[in-house]
């Protein structure tokens, strides 16, 4: 008697799968570039349990997350600048994971910065999304 444990697929974190979290972070910033808070805020999974942690501040929940961004950055593309990054590494948390690492540069607006940023994304019915987001910025000189 041959005996199966289940019909589940097993699957994998694919090169797909790595392009579709590096376009979280391009949609982002097309959506940040044209003065589309809400429209970056697609990226980040609209959940309570998402963690925020900037400024030696930990903020939970998407809301938190939303209020702090509109607070130090306006919700117009005159008062957010322009932002940029840079990924520098993409890795795989098991299938439905990632761990993003990469610079990020916001110019053309008086919260002018740069620094550096570790996100988590995780395979979500609606698509890959942001779970936790730790962002620094460089010190001043």
């Amino acid at each position: 008697m041959i005996v199966t444990a289940g019909c589940a697929t097993a699957h994998a974190f694919t090169t797909a799968d790595r392009a579709d979290v590096a376009a979280v972070l391009d949609q982002q910033a097309a959506a940040w570039n044209r003065g589309d808070l809400a429209g970056y805020m697609a990226g980040y999974a609209k959940t309570d349990a998402l963690v925020f942690t900037s400024g030696a501040q930990i903020r939970t929940g998407w809301q938190a997350a939303y209020d702090h961004y509109v607070a130090r950055y306006g919700n117009d593309r005159a008062s957010m600048g322009t932002l940029a990054f840079e990924v520098i590494s993409i890795d795989a948390v098991g299938a439905d994971g990632a761990i993003v690492l990469g610079r990020w540069k916001l110019t053309d607006t008086p919260a002018a910065g740069d620094g550096v940023f570790t996100v988590v994304l995780a395979r979500r019915p609606e698509g890959w999304r942001i779970v936790h987001d730790h962002t620094s910025s460089t010190p001043p000189p």
